[in-house]
């Protein structure tokens, strides 16, 4: 009998953008992997702010989706009860900026720089490619029977100083692009807190499910184990 896990999906939903379909079904892709049946439910961005820390603990996994994004702003409250709460946490497209933006906030990364983030770099509303250079002995490992070719519908260039401040305090790097920007990362002492800036739904397939996306329902596996 397959596990059952609850997942929350934290986006402005609309079956018309490509990436919210690919998130359907890149989880259904990776829940055929690993035999787990998921149960997943999208919470618009701004009623999963009204909910209390206590809410998600119900679910065992939350996912933030690509944008459009009707309200950024929305998402920085977000980000704090996630993190606060431990529950394992993959966020991908737009969310990416917001949640580097959440840190800043917060821990009063300031600095005079006029831009510490860019504006995204991608053009419109279309896609392009990324090669991903995995850092970390993990993600290299993901990575290893997987293409490091990803799509991506945003892309953001740090000030490098602020990188130096976040990877020395808050997160770890998990990989770059070709143009060495900032394209995965993890929060530090967290059980799995992953931020993409790209979309790797789209990648995914039945086939070849996407081994980020099957790591984040392994995770929501085992923290149902331990609670």
């Amino acid at each position: 009998m397959s596990e059952t896990l609850k997942i929350a999906i934290i986006g402005d939903y609309n079956f018309t953008y490509n990436a919210h379909h690919a998130t359907n079904l890149a989880l259904d892709h990776s829940a055929d992997f690993l035999a787990l049946e998921p149960n997943y439910y999208w919470i618009k961005i701004s009623d999963a702010l009204k909910y209390k820390s206590a809410y998600f603990d119900q679910y065992d996994g939350i996912w933030i989706a690509p944008g459009p994004i009707e309200n950024p702003f929305y998402l920085t409250g977000i980000f704090k009860k996630l993190i606060e709460n431990k529950i394992p946490v993959l966020n991908t497209g737009e969310g990416f900026k917001h949640f580097l933006e959440h840190l800043i906030t917060f821990h009063q990364l300031t600095s005079f720089q006029e831009k510490l983030i860019s504006e995204n770099l991608v053009a419109g509303n279309s896609f392009e490619r990324l090669t991903i250079h995995p850092k970390s002995k993990a993600f290299k490992k993901l990575y290893q029977n997987f293409s490091n070719v990803e799509l991506t519908s945003s892309r953001y260039s740090i000030y490098p100083q602020l990188t130096d401040q976040l990877e020395d305090n808050f997160i770890d790097i998990e990989a770059t692009n070709q143009f060495d920007d900032l394209e995965i990362i993890s929060l530090k002492d967290h059980l799995f807190f992953v931020s993409c800036a790209f979309c790797p739904q789209i990648s995914s397939t039945r086939d070849i499910p996407h081994p980020i996306i099957y790591t984040f329902l392994k995770m929501a596996l085992q923290k149902r184990s331990q609670a």
